[in-house]
């Protein structure tokens, strides 16, 4: 079903789920287009983003953010029209990207978290991935905390997402040797061909630990952390003295429903970080960094404009797919940022 002017389809958390997300912890209904009042805006969504952190919001478990309750709508950060605005700054017919429109048509808002975008850009979309939350996270993750020098060896896993794509470009940017992980292939092969990265690793090998050793002859310098699992154990042997861990998601571990299996990891990882004085620390990007948003895209957008830094998206068709994509996501079945595109 098209978008319409006067239904609002909404896309709730229907349960909780105890492992990987099933269809039946999603439901789609149907309601009325709500009318903003005073000081709010009606936001018609155009594009939505389908990012990991999501399942972490499907869980009641402590976290840095309130879980969607169920029965609410699901969370997520959308490219927007303003139909109706009672709010001063915003008008009728601006472009916006929300992050917290949530699944749906939709939205009202007040206008916190909520940023103008040129209305005559030519890829809204970017807005979701390289020019938004995941593209700011893999910049400013590297440059604060990883603090890339030229000559140095960085290592990023799911290499040829929206954030680790980033990464590798912006440290190939910096002079450094940049050393991708991604599931399969046709990843890899784009991310050394395209992405330029000096070498990229298909994870789902069971020769990673010594492919990974051979790539990175002098150790790894910055190593940005998005996936965990087993991509940090073969990482963590190389980490040179003084190495930066930017930790930003820990994809592999989100379905998790036990400790992993084998011996306790902790007490070799604490040894490490303090034999080889390793600065690993994680980060929440709108939290940590807000208000360098800015300096961000004044930064990021010219890169993007003249080919520096290069995108790829996944493009799903239709507010009604988004369940099945977002399962696809923690699956690794994208190549590139995933989003959906809800209407023209």
């Amino acid at each position: 079903m098209p978008q319409a002017s006067h239904v609002n389809r909404q896309i709730l958390l229907a349960s909780r789920p105890v492992g990987a997300p099933r269809p039946e912890n999603f439901s789609l209904v149907e309601n009325p287009v709500p009318e903003p009042g005073p000081g709010q805006m009606l936001l018609r969504a155009l594009w939505m983003s389908l990012d990991p952190y999501m399942r972490g919001r499907m869980s009641d478990a402590k976290s840095y953010s309130d879980p969607v309750p169920v029965g609410g709508v699901m969370t997520c950060g959308a490219v927007c029209r303003v139909e109706k605005s009672n709010l001063d700054g915003y008008q009728t017919g601006d472009l916006v990207m929300s992050y917290t429109a949530g699944w749906q048509d939709y939205s009202i808002s007040n206008g916190a978290m909520v940023f103008k975008q040129d209305p005559n850009m030519a890829h809204p979309s970017q807005a979701l991935g390289v020019l938004g939350m995941p593209g700011f996270t893999g910049y400013m993750g590297l440059l604060d905390i990883g603090q890339p020098k030229a000559g140095e060896t960085v290592v990023v896993a799911a290499a040829t997402g929206p954030v680790g794509a980033v990464v590798g470009q912006v440290a190939k940017l910096k002079g450094c040797r940049v050393v991708g992980i991604a599931g399969g292939r046709e990843k890899c092969e784009y991310a050394v061909r395209e992405l330029g990265f000096d070498a990229c690793l298909d994870h789902k090998q069971d020769s990673l630990a010594q492919e990974l050793e051979q790539a990175c002859p002098n150790g790894i310098d910055v190593y940005f952390e998005n996936v965990g699992g087993k991509v940090f154990d073969a990482v963590m042997p190389l980490l040179n003295p003084h190495a930066r861990v930017p930790v930003c998601g820990l994809i592999a571990q989100y379905n998790a429903t036990s400790l992993p299996e084998g011996p306790d990891r902790l007490p070799q990882l604490m040894r490490l970080l303090l034999s080889q004085r390793i600065r690993m620390q994680a980060f929440i990007i709108f939290d940590n960094y807000g208000p360098h948003y800015p300096e961000f895209l004044k930064v990021m957008t010219p890169w993007v404009r003249d080919g520096k830094v290069k995108v790829k998206e996944d493009v799903v068709e239709g507010l009604e797919n988004a369940p099945e994509a977002f399962m696809g996501l923690l699956e690794g079945k994208n190549f590139g940022k995933l989003v959906v595109k809800i209407a023209d």
